[in-house]
């Protein structure tokens, strides 16, 4: 890898965006694609963005040549605003699907290390604390509070942070109000169109353990899908 080629990989790394090191296995030849930057003329466009996805590297086959795709992603963080019943039972499910989990709760009678030993938990308000922890197109956000004056500032950073997850906890009532309490902050529809709510997948689930089940689902086909609703819109 020559010298440039590497200073543009770890600048990628370090501010967290996604790149794909292309290397023509005959030649040697190398390329690298951020997908911050677009790669809709690209030749291998089908499988970089499939490869975006997945996250795994492999090699690849075309009538052009052979190549062998090395994926640097970021790995993915979840920030979940409300340290509540269901938060407990996300936490390890989270760290064994791989998940670099925060929990900000302004409420210090419950955003305590005891409650989550082995979770980071910022106990002040989401402004203050999403830019400590930074919000980004690998970031899931999960409002779980359901108090208006702590979720409806985290959803519209998240939202302005392209976030590849969005969801909020309420029913179909709760959240129509929640949509106009942010058209009045002055979210546009496109966006708000991104937020999932009711919360996670349709599994009927009851409990805080069954509805962090149900989120975590929801957020793991988000994360595997990235991208793929606006490619398929293009096409």
């Amino acid at each position: 890898m020559n010298i440039e080629t590497l200073r543009r990989l770890n600048q990628a790394r370090s501010r967290r965006a996604a790149s794909i090191l292309v290397t023509d296995t005959t030649s040697g030849t190398e390329r690298l694609i951020l997908e911050e930057d677009g790669y809709a003329d690209d030749p291998l466009r089908e499988e970089l963005a499939n490869r975006f996805r997945s996250g795994v590297s492999g090699s690849v086959a075309t009538p052009d040549g052979s190549f062998f795709l090395t994926v640097n992603v970021p790995p993915p963080k979840l920030v979940v605003i409300g340290a509540v019943h269901i938060s407990q039972a996300l936490a390890p499910m989270a760290e064994i699907a791989g998940f670099d989990m925060t929990i900000i709760d302004p409420r210090t009678a419950f955003a305590t290390p005891e409650r989550f030993p082995k979770v980071p938990v910022i106990a002040e308000w989401p402004d203050v604390a999403i830019p400590k922890v930074g919000l980004d197109s690998f970031t899931a956000l999960a409002v779980l509070t359901h108090d208006p004056k702590i979720d409806d500032g985290a959803l519209i950073a998240a939202l302005k942070a392209g976030c590849f997850y969005v969801g909020a906890l309420g029913s179909r009532k709760t959240h129509a109000r929640r949509l106009d309490r942010l058209r009045q902050a002055g979210v546009e529809e496109v966006p708000l169109s991104r937020i999932r709510a009711p919360i996670g997948i349709a599994i009927g689930a009851q409990s805080p353990a069954e509805i962090a089940v149900a989120v975590l689902a929801e957020i793991v086909a988000a994360l595997r899908s990235r991208g793929l609703e606006a490619r398929q819109a293009a096409a």
